[in-house]
């Protein structure tokens, strides 16, 4: 029997100390719909991206949901001159989590995290390892487990 992204995820959090709730939630099409489905933000759900570097190792970027990562900053916090986001198969592998479900919890490699700085001080709501469900989180709490770099790292959505 295999176990799910749910579980990795609620077991990755538990053996973080991390308390996390995890939500069954109506399908959304988008960050727009899902925000709605849950009653918060669109800036309240946080994006894990997963982003590819040179060398074929990969980082976690937590964006929230109203801006878009600023590959200028991150290329600066990472210490590195390029980064590029992967094909979803990459990141199915890199995670074991298919994109719209995807977190740090519980990804199939520990992969480092940069988060922006403005998602610190709240409660956020980000992808829980499987499609149709999210987590809530304090997102400093999150950070301190998940030993995350934070900086600005993030502009202004195009959208």
């Amino acid at each position: 029997m295999s176990i799910t992204g749910i579980e990795r995820v609620r077991t990755d959090a538990a053996a973080r100390g991390l308390t996390i709730e995890v939500f069954e939630r109506a399908p959304a099409n988008s960050l727009t719909e899902a925000a709605a489905v849950l009653g918060i933000s669109a800036r309240d759900i946080v994006k894990s991206l997963v982003v590819k570097r040179s060398d074929d190792s990969f980082i976690f970027a937590l964006i929230p949901g109203d801006r878009a990562i600023s590959w200028p900053k991150l290329r600066a916090a990472v210490g590195v001159n390029k980064l590029s986001f992967p094909a979803p198969e990459i990141a199915l592998a890199a995670t074991g989590y298919e994109r719209g479900t995807i977190t740090p919890l519980g990804s199939s490699t520990a992969w480092p995290v940069y988060a922006d700085e403005s998602i610190r001080g709240q409660r956020i709501a980000m992808g829980a390892g499987a499609h149709g469900h999210s987590l809530f989180v304090d997102a400093d709490a999150l950070l301190a487990a998940l030993d995350a770099t934070v900086a600005d790292i993030s502009q202004a959505s195009a959208n």
